[in-house]
């Protein structure tokens, strides 16, 4: 039983090891900070096994959609997370 509690406990630490976001390009095509929602254009999310495309996603703090407009070039990271796809990061892209 001991085996098998420690082998579970190193595949969910391998697992979260490998969940880790990664940088993608996108563009604001929509923004509804009643809801804490974004729509983007985006590169492909590779963590989330995500081609590119256009998809609403959830903000984890609907502060980041103040500093940002339809229309902007962004840098964002986004995951998994309560069975939603969240932003995690969002910053404007230089």
């Amino acid at each position: 039983m001991r085996k098998f509690v420690l082998a579970a406990a190193l595949a969910m630490i391998s697992t979260a090891a490998l969940a880790q976001t990664v940088p993608v390009n996108g563009e604001i095509v929509k923004i509804n900070e009643a809801q804490a929602k974004i729509t983007l254009k985006h590169d492909a999310i590779t963590n989330l096994d995500m081609g590119a495309m256009k998809m609403v996603f959830t903000v984890a703090d609907p502060e980041m959609l103040t500093q940002v407009k339809v229309g902007d070039l962004v840098i964002f990271e986004a995951d998994r997370i309560n069975g939603k796809l969240t932003i995690v990061k969002l910053q404007p892209r230089t």
